[in-house]
This record gives C-alpha cells, structure tokens and sequence, in this order.
C-alpha cells in the first residue's frame, strides 16, 4: 500500500513546510556532489580536451534545464491548487495534461536538439579542436530530451501535491546508475565523451520511469491512468499561462550569466579559476534556501486551493523570513571562510585572492537574494508568474548586462563583475517589496 500523501492545508506551518524542503536539500546536496564527481571521471580519464568538450555544452544545457523546470515547477501550480481544493476531476485533468505536454515537448526537442547542436555550438564560439565531441555529447544528450523532461513533469506533479520523498529516492538511484554507468562506458569500454552522454541519458529514462510507476500504483486523486492522456483545452492553457514564465526567466537568468562569466574571462586564467572555485561554493550554499523556495510555492498554491487565505499569509511570512535570516547566515559562514573555501579547489594564492575578494563583495547580500527569491515563490505559487519574470529579466539581464558593459570598458575593474551582483539583488528586492506591499491581491488573495 503507498502512503497517503498529506497536504499542506492543515496542521503546523513549519512543520509542513521544513518536512517538504528538507528532502529537496538532500537531494539538490547529492545533484551538487554527484556533478562534481561526474565531472573528475571524464577529466581523469578521458582528459582535459574532453572536460572542456562536455563543458562546452554546459551553459546550453544549464539554459535547457532551467527552462523545462521552470515550466514544470509553474505548472505544478495548476496541480497543487487543485489538490489543496479537494478537486478531483480538474486534479484529474491537469495530471494527465502535463503529462501529455511533457510528451509532445520532449519528441520536439529530441528532433530540434540532434539537428540544431552542431549550428548551437558554432554559435557559442566552441573552440575547434573540441567541436567533435561537444557535438557528439549534444546530440546524444539531446536524444534522451524525452526522459529529462517527462522526469521533471513527473517530478513538477510529485512535488505540487507535497510528495518531496519519492522524488529524492529516484534522484539517488538514477545518480548512482549514472555513476556506475560512467565508470562501464568511459573507464572500461573507453566510449570517450559520448559514453558519458548515454551514462546520463540511460539514468533520466530510469529515473523517469521510477516516478512514473509511483504515479500509476498511488491510489491518491491525482493517479496516472495511460490511456487517459489527453490535453484539456482550458488547464493546457493555464499550464502555458504559469508555466512558459517561470522557463522563460530561468533561462534569461542563465543567458545573462554566460555574459557575466565572457566579463570573468577577459581577466584570465586566474580570474576564472577564482570566481569559478566562488561560484561552486555558491551553489552549495544556497541549496537550502531553493529547497525552502520550493516549499513556498508548494504551501502558497496548496492553500490557496483550499481557500485557506489566512493560512496562506501566515505561511508565506514564515517561508520569507525562515529564507532570510538562513541566506544570512549562510552568507556569514562564507564571508568568514572564504579563504580555507576557496583553498580547497585550487591552492594558488593568485586564485585563492579573486575567490575571497569576490566572496567577501557577495557574502553578506545573500539575505537580498533570498528575499527575491522567496517574494517569487510566494507569487509563483499564487499563480502570477509574469511578474517574477518581468522583475528578473529588467534586473538580473537587462540591468546585469548593460551594467558591465558599460563599467568594464571604463574602470577596467574585476570589482564591477563582482558588485553587479549585489546591486541586481538590490534592485529586485526592492521592486518585489514595492509589489508586495501595494499589490491588493497578495494581502488579501
């Protein structure tokens, strides 16, 4: 019998909420070492001509995922309301809509992607004498588009209905199968680069899989039947509505950060490794605050189901100020370690200085980053995606890279790279807090 999943629209906020986040770090934190792990096999045994093969299409793909989770997470909103609201036919009909749209997005990017990979990269300016391969890892990458994306979907459903358990144990069995695979292809039958891209591409299909059978045997209102799906109309609507905003800013986030690091580079080699050994610290810092953000969104749209509104502002209060004060502290740790942090990736002392430098510049203004992030789950999960997505492409795009390009020529200062980041957080806090505070719906809902 499988346990009955518990909704968020009773009993104690943070308990809920902190239950719902944790599994997400656990599994965000194996996401962050298994990568790392990844990454040293191809670099051991296949060598740096190859890392910087599979590199190569990490911004592109990095774009791919965030767009696709975007939409998935957005979409999860429709899932999450609708469960919060005791509604069994529209849950019914908007399972089995994502369900379809995942389908048909995943057979088009599998096409588009193996065609356009090798025009892709000539595009990003990839170096010759990796081009072969980067091709190769992008096309074979791009043929298992179909499991990446129906995992998210199936996930974006997990997820929407307070289920973050399930998701975490396929999470650890794909990775491992991953890991073991990489090993096989790349360290025994010597497959080069694209045996790594199978590796990932075998592991998404497990994994999509794993949650696929988990929605078929549930017995909870929101089952997968397979030949019931179809795309409804009105919630297909709704699904591009909430969910195309939320990809479309992950991926204008994404983009505006491949401009960033072209600024990096001009510094050179030690720059490079300095803001790269900042930026891999980062990403583990803040996964407890994306766990949280998550929650948010998951709560917010549950309760708001339910017409639970009080509830619904109570929980949002917590979820922004529990976000807030953890990135603060976080960002304290940081601050204070930065250089026995930064030490542990590469000892220079040249790399070691940028690190710091740009550590301690970013560090202390994790509670503004949080604060965004947070306003813009509480207003993905009501269901107003446009303006979380309006705010971050005005400020963590236009902003971010007009910035640069006018400081850098001027001051020719690494410094203007480091404090753009400060300052966007800066100005999206503001206008989230203008928004939040005139907006009458949000007080009310």
């Amino acid at each position: 019998m499988v346990k009955t999943v518990e909704p968020m629209t009773s009993g104690s906020i943070w308990k809920k909420m902190t239950y719902f986040a944790l599994p997400l770090l656990i599994g965000n934190l194996f996401q962050q070492l298994y990568n790392t792990v990844d990454s040293l096999i191809v670099g051991n045994y296949l060598g740096s001509s190859a890392l910087a093969a599979v590199s190569s299409s990490g911004s592109l793909i990095f774009m791919l995922i965030g767009f696709i989770g975007g939409i998935s997470a957005g979409a999860g909103v429709i899932v999450a309301r609708f469960f919060g609201a005791e509604d069994k036919e529209n849950l019914h009909l908007s399972v089995h809509t994502m369900v379809a749209f995942g389908l048909v997005a995943g057979v088009f990017m599998t096409l588009a992607g193996i065609l356009l990979s090798p025009q892709i990269l000539i595009w990003m300016d990839t170096p010759t004498s990796v081009m072969a391969e980067s091709v190769s890892y992008l096309q074979i990458y791009f043929s298992g588009s179909l499991g990446f994306i129906m995992y998210n979907i199936f996930v974006g459903i997990l997820q929407a209905v307070g289920d973050s358990k399930h998701p975490l144990y396929y999470l650890v069995i794909s990775s491992v199968i991953n890991l073991i695979l990489d090993i096989v292809f790349i360290g025994i039958l010597h497959t080069g680069v694209g045996g790594a891209a199978f590796a990932t591409v075998i592991s998404q299909f497990a994994s999509a899989l794993l949650c696929m059978i988990q929605l078929l045997r549930t017995k909870e209102t929101y089952r997968l039947t397979l030949k019931e799906i179809k795309f409804d109309k009105k919630i297909l609507e709704q699904i591009i509505k909430i969910g195309l905003p939320a990809g479309i800013q992950n991926s204008i986030i994404a983009f505006a950060n491949v401009i960033v690091q072209s600024n990096i580079n001009s510094f050179g080699e030690m720059a490079m490794a300095g803001y790269g050994a900042y930026t891999k610290i980062e990403g583990f810092a803040f996964l407890p605050i994306t766990s949280f953000t998550m929650a948010i969104a998951t709560f917010v749209s549950q309760n708001i189901g339910a017409a639970q509104y009080e509830r619904t502002k109570k929980g949002a209060r917590f979820g922004i100020l529990i976000t807030v004060i953890l990135a603060e502290l976080i960002g304290v740790v940081v601050f204070l370690f930065a250089p026995q942090m930064i030490a542990a990736f590469d000892s220079t002392k040249e790399v070691i200085q940028f690190g710091i430098e740009k550590s301690r510049t970013a560090a202390l203004f994790y509670f503004l980053l949080a604060f965004s992030h947070s306003i813009s789950a509480v207003l993905r999960g009501a269901g107003k995606t446009m303006i979380p997505m309006m705010v971050m492409m005005i400020f963590w795009c236009v902003v971010r890279v007009t910035f640069l390009t006018i400081t850098i020529p001027l001051t020719h200062s690494i410094q203007m790279v480091y404090w753009v980041y400060p300052l966007t957080w800066s100005l999206s806090s503001l206008a989230f807090l203008f928004y939040y505070k005139k907006a009458e719906w949000l007080r009310t809902f």
